[in-house]
């Protein structure tokens, strides 16, 4: 069994509440859910958000569209997804964050099947694959052993770091990407993100009967390069850099 586990919660140090920004009448967190739920490998897909009483409005809309919440820590995600995974007693975790509304259904099976064809303990995408698409997946072993041995307060933030931290334990593979599309941003982290991605589903999501995979993202920002360049000035992964640079161990 492949568990999809979606990191969400309303508090974010750079764009509060933007799992809930509303685009054409739907929170951001719905169309994530919606395309996700296109996939073809992926068996069962929950939503991991916190305890804090300002995610009862997650786990309400996530609840209202009828897919399972697991609520835990807010700040120690490893134990979240951890906890959120037992439950199901699944053999592989697909690891997706909210801030990916326009997730591609299509790569995140790519990367399961690539992932089972290489015999991996863990497999991501590349960074030649734009920003917003992200996903990882991991055995359920590997999420045991990483909740089992992190240490570092970087490590229980951020799931997969102790693995990166420790290649020597685990079989890692990377998928690539035949292009490199790493100058796109479709993530949602900025103000300025969110208007990008805004732009895009009212454009793609009422001009296409088919479903919206990122070649057609891509296709309309390269016919519409200053909608790119709004938030082109913004640097990957940033949350991850300022939580390395005040890292502990807990």
């Amino acid at each position: 069994m492949i568990l999809a586990i979606v990191q969400a919660r309303m508090s974010s140090n750079r764009l509060q509440g933007k799992v809930l920004k509303e685009v054409m009448g739907k929170p951001l967190i719905g169309y994530l859910l919606e395309r996700l739920s296109a996939s073809k490998r992926i068996n069962k897909i929950i939503v991991a958000t916190t305890t804090d009483k300002d995610d009862d409005v997650v786990y309400d809309y996530v609840k209202s569209l009828q897919f399972d919440v697991y609520r835990g820590s807010n700040q120690n995600v490893l134990s979240r997804y951890y906890f959120a995974a037992v439950k199901y007693k699944p053999d592989s975790v697909m690891r997706i964050t909210a801030d990916c509304p326009l997730i591609d259904p299509g790569i995140c099976d790519r990367l399961i099947d690539f992932y089972i064809k290489e015999k991996a303990d863990y497999a991501c995408l590349s960074q030649r694959f734009a920003e917003g698409l992200d996903s990882e997946i991991f055995t359920f072993k590997v999420l045991e052993d990483m909740h089992k041995n992190a240490k570092k307060k970087s490590e229980r933030e951020h799931v997969s770091l102790f693995l990166h931290n420790n290649p020597g334990m685990f079989n890692k593979r990377i998928l690539d990407n035949a292009a490199d599309d790493s100058k796109y941003r479709i993530t949602v982290d900025e103000p300025e993100d969110f208007e990008v991605v805004k732009t895009l589903i009212e454009n793609l999501y009422k001009a296409n009967s088919d479903f919206l995979d990122f070649q057609a993202i891509k296709k309309f920002l390269d016919k519409n390069p200053e909608i790119s360049r709004k938030n082109s000035h913004i640097i990957r992964n940033e949350g991850l850099l300022k939580s390395l640079q005040n890292d502990s161990t807990i």
